[in-house]
């Protein structure tokens, strides 16, 4: 071979070798954009299955959300329809406690009712004798009219206490409720040589609450009180008020059995008992316990010694929390 046709062979061998690291070049290239392409779709596919998950989740959120506003109305719902059952049962308590002092206060009816026929009479008589004069016959007559007013606020505290009582609240003399609580259970009490002894603050506390509710709180515990005093030989209840900082304390204190021992909780549950069948419906202590905390007070038995009675503690909050305690009147 010449030396001519041996450098055309080697340019021919070095052209051959750049064509073919040209062609191994753009297959790298192709290589890499079918790579790129396939990254891409991998990436757009994912995003896509991204949004189809989001959508999803979107729409399970929508349902979810559904869900709650529907469970939101039918707790509202409830919580309203427990409210309106909790104020039948408060009311239903209270009508039963006015049929057991009906004796108690007709009896305080009959006393005006027999002075009024007695002034009356008299007047009548002073004619009949001739002896009636202007003085005397007003004077008469103004007895009577006393005695109407008498039996009028009888029967007006009756329909007061046995109507529904009203949402309102405001700030109420806590010794004064009290007080008219003992006037509708006094003749009951009274009738079963039940001693009351009141020791209520001179203070005259102040709790911001429904007069009438806070009166069947009262009623409840002296009927408690005087149903744990049947078989007692000392028949007595204690009932004291005091302000301690910014609460007013009430206690309810009787000279009976006292409550057995691990159920003290128990008897604030609707419906026990620890009466007789027939004797009792369960229910007294428990709406004063709902009355009492609707109020945000509380209400709890102080421990005693077996067989030294039971003692129910209240406590209110002080309307104002501005007054101080200034002894026991």
């Amino acid at each position: 071979m010449t030396q001519a046709v041996a450098e055309e062979v080697a340019r021919e061998d070095a052209s051959d070798a750049r064509l073919r690291e040209r062609i191994e070049m753009l297959e790298q290239r192709l290589r890499k954009r079918d790579e790129h392409r396939r990254a891409l779709l991998h990436i757009l596919t994912d995003s896509h299955q991204s949004n189809l998950k989001l959508e999803q989740s979107r729409k399970a959120m929508i349902h979810i959300m559904g869900d709650l506003q529907k469970t939101t109305d039918d707790v509202t719902r409830r919580e309203k329809e427990l409210r309106e059952k909790q104020a039948q049962l408060v009311q239903a308590g209270k009508l039963a406690t006015l049929g057991e002092l009906t004796t108690g206060v007709a009896h305080e009816l009959n006393n005006p009712l027999n002075n009024i026929a007695l002034f009356i009479g008299n007047v009548l008589d002073a004619l009949d004798l001739g002896v009636a004069t202007p003085d005397l016959t007003k004077k008469q007559l103004n007895n009577a009219l006393l005695q109407v007013a008498k039996a009028t606020e009888i029967i007006s505290h009756l329909r007061t206490f046995g109507r529904a009582a009203p949402a309102s609240r405001e700030s109420v003399r806590v010794n004064e409720i009290v007080e008219r609580a003992l006037s509708l259970m006094d003749q009951q009490l009274r009738g079963r040589q039940i001693q009351v002894k009141l020791d209520l603050s001179a203070a005259d506390p102040r709790v911001m609450a429904n007069a009438i509710q806070l009166e069947q709180v009262f009623i409840n515990l002296f009927a408690n009180a005087r149903d744990a005093l049947t078989d007692a030989k000392t028949r007595r209840i204690d009932v004291r008020s005091a302000v301690v900082r910014d609460t007013v304390e009430l206690t309810f204190s009787d000279t009976g059995e006292g409550i057995p021992e691990g159920l003290e909780q128990r008897i604030f549950d609707p419906f026990f008992t620890t009466k007789d069948v027939g004797e009792g419906t369960g229910l007294g202590l428990s709406i004063t316990y709902g009355i009492v905390k609707d109020h945000q007070g509380t209400i709890s038995v102080l421990k005693r010694p077996p067989g030294e009675g039971a003692t129910f503690l209240i406590q209110l909050p002080l309307a104002g929390a501005s007054a101080t305690e200034g002894g026991a009147g």
